[in-house]
């Protein structure tokens, strides 16, 4: 069994599980690891090396993105003289050649770039489709050729049950880092997902629209359709996710946390008490509310006190070391939605949701 699953409790011993997890343990060891992040200078990328930078020694933390500029800028904060390990290649994950090049060597593999706009990924959809389809090809074929140890893929909510051609291409993603273990034979490679919901405070979250809005004196915040509901998780906890879900990896899975989860409309209110709503309708690829685990995966879904865990089927011995360690099967039609969710956030949950993630800035 998996020390990393030997370590858990099964549900029926822990107490009730607050809203807000933290995510930290079980936790990765990357203490003289060589560890390379696609889309590193991202919100998530950034977030990452903070916390690496303060909690591990690594041999090498290799950011590969293709923006010179923002690279530069995250170098005055995590330079090379501060941080020996620090390393910074330009570099796109459609280029296949030059991932092979930057993944000599390494030992694990963060995959987080992406094109993540819906509205862009439907204006430009080719190249949508080169980015998170191409790009996780290449990176598969990258990490095998470079007998890679592991490789953890960031994925998105909207990737289960999509309406859109970001959540279709994050599903096709997801598909080929699941099925990447066959590719990669007796190499040693694993591959695993990480799907998780709306992150507050990243570029493009709606919490910093409404606060600068506020800020500027607008008379209203504009919100799509007041049911709508969201999960919400912090930069923080999606980076402990992340490593998280790196030390308990089996390969194949896709983890998704237990997270809360509001209306659009309520998270407004919360930010900017004073100021009324304004409709403004969904937009096109929108949905009134996200999946997480869609029902149809609901008998290949495994519980655990801290997230769900969906397997390929016809991986026997994964789901039994998951059962054997205090996970359950989670129950026929179950699926994990954000207008069903068991632990909704209340008024005081959002407030200290928002001052944790506000306070990351």
């Amino acid at each position: 069994m998996p020390q990393a699953l030997a370590r858990a409790v099964s549900l029926e011993e822990r107490p009730e599980a607050a809203p807000l997890r933290d995510f930290r343990s079980p936790r990765v060891d990357l203490n003289g690891k060589t560890v390379l992040i696609t889309g590193g200078t991202g919100s998530f990328g950034k977030a990452f090396v903070k916390m690496v930078c303060a909690e591990f020694s690594p041999k090498k933390l290799i950011i590969f993105s293709r923006d010179e500029l923002k690279q530069y800028e995250l170098a005055q904060t995590f330079g090379a003289d501060r941080y020996p390990f620090m390393r910074y290649f330009i570099g796109d994950v459609r280029d296949a050649a030059r991932l092979q090049m930057a993944l000599r060597g390494v030992d694990c593999v963060i995959h987080a770039a992406a094109l993540k706009q819906v509205p862009t990924a439907e204006y430009n959809p080719f190249e949508c489709i080169k980015t998170n389809v191409m790009g996780a090809e290449n990176v598969v074929n990258a990490a095998i050729a470079a007998g890679v140890a592991r490789v953890v893929a960031l994925s998105t909510d909207k990737a289960a049950n999509p309406i859109n051609l970001y959540g279709a291409s994050k599903l096709a993603a997801d598909k080929i880092f699941c099925a990447a273990e066959a590719m990669a034979g007796d190499s040693g490679t694993r591959f695993s997902v990480v799907r998780y919901g709306n992150v507050l405070g990243s570029r493009g979250s709606v919490a910093p629209l409404f606060r600068r809005l506020a800020a500027e004196g607008a008379a209203d915040l504009p919100i799509t359709d007041p049911r709508m509901t969201r999960f919400w998780i912090t930069l923080e906890q999606g980076v402990n996710f992340v490593l998280s879900s790196m030390e308990m990896m089996r390969g194949s899975e896709i983890f998704v946390p237990k997270i809360p989860s509001t209306r659009t409309s309520d998270l407004a209110t919360a930010v900017a008490p004073q100021l009324p709503h304004r409709m403004v309708g969904i937009r096109p690829g929108e949905k009134l509310h996200e999946v997480m685990v869609p029902e149809d995966d609901a008998r290949s879904t495994i519980e655990l006190h801290d997230r769900y865990v969906i397997l390929p089927s016809g991986m026997h011995p994964r789901r039994t070391d998951y059962l054997e360690s205090g996970g359950r099967p989670v129950a026929d039609g179950f699926s994990y939605a954000s207008d069903r969710n068991p632990e909704p956030l209340d008024a005081r949950g959002l407030q200290q949701l928002l001052a944790m993630a506000m306070g990351a800035d």
